[in-house]
């Protein structure tokens, strides 16, 4: 008779189950110089010397300028006495310091001008049209001259029986006429002359916008019989609305910033004087680099306010036109 009694099986050696289980597994896979920790730090010793730069030039210097504006500092110096919010009360206090913000409105102006222009500009030269690339680069060249030297070449210009009064002499419109003269017709003359500048820079950056729009959009325009004004209004505006929103920034803080242009043609005189001009003429002229310094951190805190009223209105959507 046969024994069907189950055997009990022998316990496993333990010498022999580590092995097996080895056997069971693949090996470990060999680590590369990717897994390493140099390969998370090595977009940041990419990254050090231009944020080293940075900071040394730009939030180092933003950091002392408000320092200053707490100080009585003369620029010279060695002694800087704490003041308080002094220079901020003067700064509010004084109607002559604030004054000056008026003139930004001609360029404020100058600037709503040169966007318009630009956008006409860069609309029409968007579609085939001959001699388009000459077009390009003579609107293009006015930015890439040197602002000093406009000042210079339309100071000449503006000035009494000058090239403008010499052209306007042909039309019957002559007499000299002092263009620089009274604060009106000098910051229209001078707001003309950043339009003749910048349009430029508002042209290409339109021009890239409407040129990154699909072509198969205008083509289905036309083929539902749409007008050029019914193209600009539905394909091209939608299309380059973030362009659109920068240069309006770009405008606004411009404006308030004017300085090379005003300083070289008049020195800020005859009522052209700009914020930035007179920040100028108070920290090297008057040595009160305190009270500038304050100056300097309103129109930063200012431009920082317009450019978040301006991102609230109007918010940077995603445009999708397919």
């Amino acid at each position: 008779m046969t024994d069907t009694t189950p055997k009990a099986r022998p316990a496993p050696d333990p010498s022999v189950v580590p092995a097996r289980r080895r056997s069971r597994h693949s090996a470990p896979p060999t680590r590369s110089w990717r897994d390493r920790p140099l390969r998370k730090i090595t977009p940041w010793l990419f990254l050090l010397a231009p944020l080293a730069l940075l900071i040394t030039f730009t939030y180092v210097p933003v950091g002392n300028m408000i320092y200053y504006s707490f100080t009585d500092w003369d620029g010279v110096s060695p002694d800087r006495n704490f003041t308080g919010l002094d220079n901020y009360t003067q700064l509010f206090t004084r109607p002559e310091l604030f004054r000056v913000f008026a003139v930004s409105f001609y360029y404020l102006a100058a600037s709503a001008v040169q966007i318009v222009i630009a956008l006409y500009f860069a609309t029409v030269l968007s579609f085939d049209l001959r001699f388009r690339n000459l077009f390009k680069g003579i609107l293009f060249f006015p930015y890439l001259i040197n602002g000093v030297a406009i000042g210079f070449v339309f100071l000449y210009f503006f000035q009494d029986g000058g090239t403008l009064d010499s052209v306007l002499s042909w039309f019957g419109a002559g007499g000299d006429h002092a263009w620089l003269g009274d604060p009106e017709s000098a910051n229209t003359s001078l707001a003309g002359v950043s339009v003749w500048r910048f349009t430029g820079l508002n042209f290409v950056l339109f021009l890239g916008a409407i040129q990154s729009i699909p072509g198969e959009l205008y083509e289905a325009a036309q083929l539902d019989g749409a007008s050029r004004w019914q193209q600009f209004r539905h394909i091209i505006v939608p299309g380059i609305k973030p362009v659109l929103s920068l240069s309006v920034i770009l405008a606004i803080s411009g404006s308030l910033a004017v300085f090379e242009i005003p300083y070289i043609m008049t020195g800020g005189a005859t009522g052209t004087s700009t914020f930035v001009i007179q920040t100028i003429k108070l920290a090297f002229q008057f040595n009160k680099t305190g009270l500038a310094s304050a100056c300097a951190v309103v129109l930063l805190l200012i431009i920082l306010l317009i450019t978040w009223i301006q991102r609230r209105i109007v918010p940077d959507d995603k445009v999708d036109l397919v």
